[in-house]
C-alpha cells in the first residue's frame, strides 16, 4: 500500500527540524509555511502535524502554535498507520452523498421515522458529546441501510468505523473545546432528512455533501493551533 501522503510531509517537516537549529521548547514555522515549503495544502499540513503530536515529537498550545517537545535523535517514535481524519472526511463525502442520492427514492415511511427518531435523539442530547456521536453515526448509517444495498451499508459501515477508531481522529478532537458546532450538524441533518421525505435524489446528494463539507471546514478551523481564538467557536456559514 502506497504511504500516506500526511507522512510523507510529516517525514519532511522532520528532515527540516533536523536540518534546523530549534531546540526543545522552540515554536515551529507556521502549517502555513510548510504548505508553502513542500507545495500542498494546509489540510495535509494538519494531519502531518497531527502525527507528529502522537508521535509525541511536537505538543501543540492552544491559541499559541505547536512547540519541539523531543530530540529528534533521541525520539523513538511508534508509527501512525491511520488514515488523516480530512482524508477521510473527503472520502465520506463523496460516498455519503452518492448513498443519500439512491436512498431518497427507495426510502421507507419506517425509514423515515427511525431517522426523525434519530434527529430527536440527537436534539435533546446535545449537550452530551458521546451521545450525540452516537446519533450522528446512526443517522448516516440509517440512510445506508435505506438504500436497501447491502454493498453501500458496508462501505458506509466501514468508513465509520475508521473514524471512531483512529487514533488522528481522536487527536484531532483533543485540540477542540467547544462543541457548539453540534447545533450545525443537527440542522444539517434536518436539510437531509427534508429531502429524503420529498424523495428528491439530487436534493439529498446536495444536501449530504454540504452537510460533510461543512464538517471539513469547521474542524479544519477549531482546530487551527496558531488561531489566537482557537478556543472560540470559529464557524461560519459557507457560501452556497
Amino acid at each position: 500500500m502506497a504511504e500516506r501522503l500526511y507522512r510523507e510531509i510529516g517525514e519532511s517537516i522532520k528532515q527540516e527540524i533536523a536540518k534546523s537549529s530549534l531546540k526543545i521548547g522552540d515554536k515551529l514555522p507556521t502549517e502555513r509555511v510548510y504548505a508553502e515549503l513542500f507545495g500542498v495544502s494546509r489540510t495535509l499540513v494538519r494531519e502531518a502535524f497531527i502525527m507528529l503530536e502522537i508521535e509525541e515529537l511536537i505538543e501543540v498550545r492552544k491559541g499559541s502554535g505547536s512547540y519541539l517537545k523531543n530530540n529528534l535523535s533521541l525520539k523513538t517514535s511508534h508509527k501512525v498507520s491511520d488514515v488523516g481524519p480530512f482524508e477521510l472526511l473527503q472520502a465520506r463525502q463523496e460516498i455519503e452523498s452518492s448513498i443519500a442520492a439512491c436512498a431518497a427514492p427507495v426510502i421507507t415511511k419506517q425509514d423515515l421515522q427511525r431517522l426523525q427518531d434519530i434527529l430527536d435523539i440527537e436534539s435533546a442530547e446535545l449537550e452530551t458529546v458521546e451521545k450525540a456521536n452516537d446519533a450522528d453515526r446512526d443517522f448516516h448509517l440509517s440512510i445506508a441501510q435505506a438504500t436497501q444495498n447491502t454493498v453501500l451499508l458496508d462501505t458506509a459501515t466501514r468508513l465509520w468505523d475508521m473514524r471512531d477508531g483512529n487514533p488522528m481522529w481522536k487527536k484531532l478532537h483533543a485540540r477542540i473545546q467547544d462543541t457548539s458546532y453540534h447545533d450545525q450538524w443537527l440542522e444539517d441533518h434536518k436539510k437531509v432528512l427534508i429531502q429524503l421525505r420529498k424523495r428528491n435524489a439530487e436534493g439529498a446528494r446536495q444536501a449530504m455533501w454540504q452537510h460533510l463539507e461543512n464538517v471539513k471546514q469547521t474542524l479544519f478551523k477549531l482546530s487551527d493551533t496558531d488561531a489566537p481564538d482557537f478556543d472560540g467557536y470559529l464557524f461560519a456559514q459557507p457560501n452556497s
